[in-house]
């Protein structure tokens, strides 16, 4: 990995591109990590790949790049979703920031019967989005969509997406978890019969103490889901959605190399 700073940036880039830094950038090459004027700084904006650029100059409220070359070629991630509930801020934090670093092309909260939180700041998940692709070589920044509930996201959700949906309970109410009848597939077994088709996915977690019984019978009714299970223990939310991404990645994403 380059040891040169690397920004996430709105603007086109190209071969002699002059690119406006804001305060903040400006603030973090100059006072934090003490650059100086011609210093290397590589940029990149989601569409463009990423560039090699110069610090022109630092201005009392900014400064200024100037683009050199083109250092990578813009590629993308593979398609995949994940919907996930809410948790406490710090948690709901983690989930945003490693979903980023392990490929998620959009991250969508979502209420459910059972969700803690009452409030999502999409600015605050977009600005942990972007601290994550700079500092782990992504190219691009995953969408953060405004909070649903669950209803509403099944209500318009896509045919052709598949969703892996976090199952752990059986179908016995009066046992804990729901005993051990009515248990979905392990992950690595459910997914696998898909390994040579093309599918979009999206993986749907719910929040601590599970989905109720109604969201979950729904849930299994639908001809688009494939309900999974993570094991033999019980995870917390954000230990299961970075368990399913990695699973995922490593059978139908981009881990395969």
């Amino acid at each position: 990995m380059s040891a040169t700073p690397r920004l996430f940036v709105d603007d086109d880039l190209s071969d002699g591109a002059s690119l406006d830094l804001s305060d903040e950038h400006a603030r973090y090459l100059n006072q934090v990590l003490r650059k100086k004027l011609g210093d290397p700084v590589r940029v990149f904006n989601g569409r463009d790949g990423e560039f090699e650029a110069r610090v022109e100059n630092f201005s009392k409220h900014g400064g200024s790049l100037t683009c050199e070359h083109r250092t990578r070629e813009q590629t993308t991630s593979p398609d995949l979703h994940l919907l996930f509930a809410p948790l406490k801020r710090q948690r709901t934090d983690l989930v945003v920031e490693k979903a980023t670093e392990l490929g998620a092309s959009v991250i969508l909260p979502v209420f459910t019967a059972r969700t803690n939180a009452d409030t999502v700041r999409t600015d605050r998940l977009r600005a942990i989005c972007i601290e994550a692709a700079e500092q782990t070589e992504r190219l691009e920044i995953p969408q953060v969509g405004e909070p649903l509930t669950l209803d509403k996201a099944l209500d318009n959700w896509p045919q052709d997406r598949r969703l892996i949906f976090a199952d752990e309970s059986g179908d016995d109410g009066a046992a804990p978890w729901g005993g051990a009848t009515g248990r979905a597939a392990p992950i690595l077994e459910a997914l696998t019969p898909f390994k040579d088709k093309q599918s979009r996915w999206a993986i749907l977690i719910g929040p601590e103490g599970g989905f109720s019984p109604d969201e979950r019978s729904t849930l299994r009714t639908l001809p688009f889901v494939t309900s999974v299970s993570l094991g033999p223990r019980i995870l917390r939310a954000e230990s299961a959605a970075l368990a399913a991404m990695a699973v995922w990645q490593s059978v139908l994403g981009d881990w395969r190399g």
